[in-house]
């Protein structure tokens, strides 16, 4: 890997940490190496990956990553970012080496409920959420 390594992380790498991934490596223009991992990996949300489509990206190939199987690949980052939200806070990973260390707060998808309709709207507000933090962070780091 090559440019500023981050890494993402949740809970399950099924939603937040997936989208944050892609914005970077998108909005990066390929200054960072984004990758995203989970405590305990899930499955991909399908309401997610329609919601990225939306900003034309096509997730829908990603698979779920374990945090703790990167660890013992000794991977390194410049930045780990957590993406849990307050209610999820103490289970979110630690990666140990990272230089930096961050946590922004995003509501779960997986703990929406209500029809996919509503779903949809709720996961598109934590989309826009993500972009803008992953731009905010690019600008810092300009």
């Amino acid at each position: 890997m090559s440019g500023i390594k981050v890494l993402f992380v949740c809970i399950h790498n099924s939603a937040r940490s997936q989208m944050a991934e892609a914005f970077l490596n998108t909005l990066g223009e390929g200054r960072f190496q984004a990758e995203s991992a989970g405590l305990e990996p899930g499955k991909l949300n399908q309401l997610v990956v329609k919601s990225m489509s939306e900003e034309g990206m096509d997730i829908s190939g990603n698979r779920t990553k374990d945090v703790f199987e990167f660890h013992r690949q000794g991977k390194k980052y410049d930045y780990v970012i957590t993406v849990c939200d307050e209610a999820s806070g103490e289970r979110c990973p630690i990666f140990p080496g990272a230089l930096k260390t961050l946590h922004w707060s995003f509501a779960d998808p997986s703990s929406f409920k209500g029809s996919d309709e509503e779903k949809l709207k709720r996961i598109s507000e934590v989309r826009k959420a993500i972009k803008t933090k992953v731009v905010e962070f690019i600008k810092t780091l300009a």
